[in-house]
């Protein structure tokens, strides 16, 4: 089965919105083994989605068609598919009952371009939205499968996996299924990665790819099989290989994050932390405290940028600053300990750098970046150098000082302590 996929909204073309249903609905496709062939992102335009879509009909099994389906004038995707089709536009008498009882809670009337939401292409089967008030619409035409979805992504994602996943599990003419994963790593380069885990293969099935990012790199392993357990299983085997090649620097598996990942440490330690922040201003900071639950183990943090900010607040004494400078060694570890003596935790944690794009000297270049860890047992700093731009720098300093906590509380672990 071929699929194209027809994302619809000026907005898109535009640039003012990111197209994120191309990612999750092909990732989706490749999972229940359907081949996605094309992506069309077209204007709120009748004529060009009308062209659109029928060319679609020309080349693909099934067409997935989102956004359109809400009340005002631009939402045309209901009205263009019918006219192509030559269907007529019919209410349907259980989402006019919805919509009446939606606004009957909110006190006013339904109105005429309201009640637009409940009318469907003639033989269309209505997909309920959990999320909202435009449903979805699935059509069998002339061996062709035609999904309508509406444009917002929490209300799509519901609507797909409510309604269009069984859906598609129940046809019988699906293709191999592509499953992935996705390995994370910091504290190691794209290239280093590369050297170790490159005479594994994975040019072919299973097949690795290489993802850099800020401070992280991502091994994505993927495989095609006939069935969802034989693509696992040979995505398994390799993965196993590659984990051992990789275990001191792996610190999470597909939707894992390092934030989440420290923290279940520090509460499977029972231990309290504190931060402070110069050239990352509070990155770390917003990082671990995304995390539900995070009060449990992070008590505060002081963006100490100004150099009286670090002796006045975190007790940095200003012979430190005067012979060493703010971006040091020295500096860095006087920090750590004044946060956890001023917060009263058990981890004290301090960055500070040179995030650029100025500030730099061939002494200290831009990207010179100290971290210091505090614990009852001592203090360590160590030194790193991230290179790219200011953002690249700051994320590539709030990676390493995560994992820095991330490795202390293994070792403790490992030790039994």
């Amino acid at each position: 089965m071929q699929a194209e996929l027809i994302f619809t909204g000026t907005e898109l073309l535009l640039g003012e919105v990111l197209n994120t249903h191309a990612q999750y609905l092909s990732q989706q496709m490749a999972a229940l083994g359907i081949e996605v062939i094309l992506h069309t992102t077209v204007g709120d335009n009748w004529d060009r989605l009308a062209e659109a879509f029928e060319i679609a009909l020309r080349r693909a099994d099934l067409i997935v068609i989102t956004g359109g389906l809400g009340p005002t004038s631009d939402d045309l995707t209901k009205d263009i598919v019918a006219r192509v089709l030559g269907l007529p536009m019919l209410p349907d008498g259980q989402t006019l009952q919805l919509l009446r009882e939606f606004v009957d809670r909110r006190g006013s009337s339904l109105s005429e371009s309201m009640a637009r939401q409940a009318y469907f292409p003639a033989g269309a089967r209505v997909l309920p939205n959990p999320a909202g008030t435009a449903p979805g619409a699935l059509l069998e035409y002339q061996g062709r499968i035609i999904i309508l979805l509406p444009g917002p992504p929490r209300e799509l994602k519901a609507i797909f996996e409510a309604s269009v996943v069984p859906y598609l599990i129940s046809l019988g003419n699906r293709g191999m299924v592509t499953r992935t994963r996705l390995l994370k790593m910091t504290g190691i380069s794209e290239s280093e990665v590369q050297e170790r885990i490159g005479n594994l293969g994975g040019q072919g099935n299973p097949g690795i790819a290489y993802l850099a990012k800020p401070g992280e790199v991502h091994v994505r392993i993927s495989a095609q099989a006939p069935s969802v357990a034989v693509a696992d299983r040979m995505i398994d085997e390799l993965l196993e290989k590659v984990r051992q090649r990789l275990a001191d620097y792996v610190f999470g598996m597909d939707d894992e994050v390092l934030e989440e990942v420290v923290g279940k440490l520090l509460v499977k330690k029972g231990l309290t932390c504190a931060l402070a922040e110069s050239c990352t201003g509070g990155l770390v900071a917003a990082r671990l405290t995304s995390i539900p639950g995070s009060s449990a183990y992070f008590w505060g943090s002081v963006v100490a940028y100004d150099n009286r900010v670090k002796e006045k607040v975190l007790g940095v004494p200003a012979g430190v600053l005067e012979t060493h400078g703010a971006v040091s060694r020295p500096t860095a570890i006087a920090m750590a300990e004044g946060v956890r003596n001023l917060m009263g935790t058990h981890l004290g944690l301090s960055i500070t750098g040179i995030a650029g794009p100025g500030g730099g000297t061939p002494v200290k270049p831009v990207g010179l970046t100290y971290i210091a860890l505090a614990t009852a047992e001592g203090t360590t700093c160590q030194e790193f150098h991230f290179p790219g731009h200011r953002q690249a720098v700051r994320q590539g300093a709030a990676n390493a000082a995560l994992n820095m906590i991330r490795l202390h509380l293994l070792e403790q672990l490992k030790a039994g302590n």
